[in-house]
């Protein structure tokens, strides 16, 4: 595998969540540059000493409501 995607989702109490697609990583933060730090150490947990993925892809996805 050469690249892992990551959804990231703006969390309801505040911070973001990210979620591999494919593969059980999990993990939050309060800000973006957290948020990267803590995917890149949960790629490298879940992999151990295995091949890791060389590309750590994010995909924001940000809901909002408006009125009609």
């Amino acid at each position: 595998m050469n690249e892992i995607i990551f959804l990231v989702e703006e969390a309801v109490e505040g911070g973001y969540n990210a979620r591999a697609l494919g593969i059980s990583i999990f993990t939050q933060a309060d800000t973006v540059e957290e948020l990267r730090l803590n995917i890149r150490e949960a790629v490298e947990v879940f992999y151990g000493d295995g091949v890791a993925p060389k590309i750590i892809r994010l995909h924001f996805v940000r809901e909002e409501t408006i009125a009609a």
